[in-house]
């Protein structure tokens, strides 16, 4: 290895630190940020010049971008997009790791490892089975808080600080019941997550519920489900990050939709007002090239 390449690994490293800091940096401060979820190297970079402070992956996106069903896409597959992302952007990345690509604990460990070393600094771990016989069903609660622990121990094997988010997947699979929720949240809290999340909660009385019942940050995903919170009102409730998981990409897929429908049933072309102007989009990213 080349001095040269000593050196430039040596910078990568610490870019990737100091970014790894930033995130857990805006877990601690006073109220709550916007983590908006890009699906491809193009989003990411828009959203960074948007004055966004840091991004998540959103495994449905790239599945949808990808003319897959959410879910079905290949773990590799997903893991080269994951990497493809943090090298497009200058922003912290966490990771939508759905099931962590196994359910034995050990593997998902070894997806931490692996995007670990992606320039990726956080990822999310659901308690909810992908892949096998049992799909769309929760993880016992032991089994799934020895999956958050083994990817703990993953995290804190790594050069910097990744921030580890577990998810409870309960309202999202049929089940919601906040104190079961609560309970396997805590649980995971215990395990050593370092955020939490229970995708699909959206009353009030829930959320505040369960932020008062941890002491990690929350993160509330808005767009799921029809609300109408705004950040400084999910801030008064607790929560410390708000995420929007696949809902912008299916803002964009729904104008594309809408458009193509159109053009099929009347062969008008309306919707040509709602396309932002090929200077301003070219400009921006002529911006970020150069």
């Amino acid at each position: 290895m080349t001095e040269t390449t000593i050196a430039d690994s040596d910078t990568t490293a610490a870019r990737i630190a100091d970014r790894a800091r930033q995130f857990r940096e805006l877990h601690e401060r006073p109220g709550a940020f916007v983590i908006p979820n890009p699906w491809d190297a193009g989003t990411a970079r828009l959203f960074e010049l948007l004055g966004f402070e840091a991004l998540a992956t959103t495994g449905a996106g790239f599945a949808f971008a990808s003319g897959r069903a959410d879910g079905c896409t290949d773990p590799a597959a997903l893991l080269d997009h994951v990497a493809a992302l943090a090298a497009a952007t200058d922003l912290p990345l966490s990771a939508d790791l759905e099931d962590g690509f196994g359910a034995a604990p050990e593997s998902v460990a070894a997806t931490i490892t692996t995007v670990g070393g992606s320039g990726v600094v956080g990822g999310s771990i659901e308690d909810r089975h992908y892949r096998d016989d049992a799909i769309g069903q929760l993880f016992d609660i032991g089994h799934a808080s020895e999956r958050i622990r083994a990817a703990a121990e993953a995290a804190r094997s790594l050069p910097f600080p990744f921030t580890l988010t577990a998810r409870c997947e309960c309202y999202l699979v049929g089940r919601a019941d906040v104190s079961e929720t609560i309970r396997r949240l805590q649980a995971y809290q215990d395990a050593g997550a370092h955020v939490l999340y229970a995708p699909g909660v959206i009353s009030a009385d829930d959320i505040r519920a369960i932020t008062s019942s941890v002491d990690r940050p929350v993160n509330v995903a808005m767009g799921l489900v029809p609300a109408a919170y705004s950040v400084a009102e999910l801030a008064a409730l607790g929560v410390r990050r708000v995420s929007l998981g696949s809902t912008l990409s299916r803002v964009a897929l729904g104008a594309v939709v809408r458009a193509a429908e159109e053009l099929r049933s009347t062969g008008t072309f309306s919707f040509v007002e709602d396309a932002i102007a090929y200077g301003r989009i070219n400009s921006m990213f002529s911006s970020a090239t150069t």
